[in-house]
Order: structure tokens, then sequence, then C-alpha cells
């Protein structure tokens, strides 16, 4: 779109939502840096939480850097952070978009959310309390006797995280099936018939997701991640695929004319 072209009520227009779109990010930025300065105070506290599986399973961390305890204390402050805002960064993102949903969108949108919020918060719980320990239990195992398991904080740190996320994030599946159920974007029958390139896709974004190229922690996504991909498809049965956009116009249209 080229923006010299465009009438002074468009340019106003794209103006204003440019300006929108700036005081979102910077309510959602605000919220997540105040929460990781707060989150700061209790780093050990946090520090404790993340190590527990590997503690449980009678295996010390150590740091190896003059600045590593730092930066780690600091990512995992900016993480806890991300965490605690994220019903203010949620609410910023719906603040944006609201004035481009139809009544019927935002009805979904008003029950979806929390539900949106619940899943991703079990996917990291399930990650963490059932997947990780298992995982971590494997690569002791796998190391025998004849070696000495150190693990570095850095890097167990970044591990835990690049494997907690992306549970919580797959764990989405049946939402984002519901919208596009609702909308008209897929099919019930589609998803049965397509299991197949599913699993293929399922097994190819778990290799992708999940940190280091082991196989038992793809297999521990790609596991879940299928089931959650067959509930989904009982979703879309249970789903009635609304009017959607061009539904909504025609109301509007049709309420335009009988006024």
């Amino acid at each position: 779109m080229n923006f010299r072209n465009l009438s002074p009520e468009d340019k106003q227009t794209l103006i204003e939502h440019f300006e929108e779109l700036r005081k979102s990010l910077i309510i959602s930025i605000v919220a997540i840096v105040a929460a990781a300065v707060f989150c700061f105070s209790y780093n050990e506290e946090i520090l404790a939480v993340i190590t527990l599986p590997l503690r449980m399973l009678d295996q010390q961390l150590i740091v190896t850097g003059v600045t590593e305890a730092f930066f780690v204390k600091l990512i995992l402050s900016f993480y806890a952070g991300f965490v605690l805002a994220f019903p203010v960064v949620v609410w910023a993102t719906w603040r944006f978009f609201k004035p481009a949903l139809y009544p019927s969108e935002r009805k979904y949108v008003y029950i979806l959310l929390p539900v949106s919020v619940f899943l991703f918060a079990a996917g990291v719980l399930f990650s963490y309390f059932g997947i990780l320990p298992l995982v971590l239990n494997f690569f002791i195992y796998i190391a025998g006797e004849n070696l000495e398991t150190m693990f570095k904080v850095d890097q167990y740190v970044s591990f835990v995280t690049a494997f907690t996320i992306p549970f919580g994030l797959v764990f989405e599946l049946p939402v984002v099936v519901y919208f596009l159920t609702k909308f008209g974007v897929i099919k019930p029958e589609t998803l049965s018939k397509n299991r197949k390139y599913a699993l293929l896709i399922i097994v190819i974004a778990a290799a992708a997701l999940t940190p280091g190229p082991d196989p038992i922690s793809q297999m521990m996504m790609a596991g879940p991640v299928y089931l959650l991909y067959e509930v989904s498809i009982i979703v879309s049965k249970m789903v009635k695929p609304g009017k959607g956009r061009n539904g909504d116009e025609q109301e509007t249209e049709k309420l335009e004319d009988e006024g």
C-alpha cells in the first residue's frame, strides 16, 4: 500500500492504529519490566523452583563463569516477569484488536481467553512435573557409572525454559481448532482424514522445538501433542460453525435497511 495515495481520512485512521499499537506495546513492556524487577528480588526462590527436578535426582549445578550466575538469575527474572505480567499483556493485546472484532467474535474471545491461559499453564506444569524428570533421569542413566555428571547452570536453565514453553504453546491446539472450526476455516472431517500427515508434522515440530537432537524429549513432546490433536477433532465435532464475518455484515446491512 502506497501511503502517499491514501486519503487524509485513511491516513488519520492509519496513524491512530499505529498510535494504539504503540500504547499496547508500551503497556506490555512496562508491565514485563516491572514484574521482572519484582521477581529479581526473589531470584533465589525462582532458581530453587527451576532446579528442583535436578535436585530430586541428587544432582548439583555448577558455575564456570564469573558473571554466569548473575545473568542466569537476570534471565530467569525476566522469564518469571513475563509469566507474572501475562494477564496484562493479554489485556493490552485485546485492547488493540477489540475494535476490529465483531460482537459475535468478542463473545468467543471472552470465553476462550481464560481457557487459553489455563491450557498454557497446564502444558508448562505437565512438562515440568511429568516429562522433565523422566528426560533428566534418562540422560543421567545414559551417562553411567564411569562418568560424573556436572550440569552447568546456564545450560540447564536454557534447557528447562526451552523444554517447558513449547509444551505450553502446543497445549493451545484445541483452542485454535475451536476458533478455526467456528469460523468455517476447517472441518472435523478434514482433521480426521489427515491424521497421518498431522502425525508427521507433529514429529517434525517436536524435533524443531525440543532443545537438543535427542529423540527421547522429541517423543515425549510428540506423544501428548498427537493426543491433543485427537482431542481437537472431538472439539471440532462439537462446534457449530458460526456465521462469521460475512454473516455479521449481512445482519448489519439488514438492520440498516430495516431502519
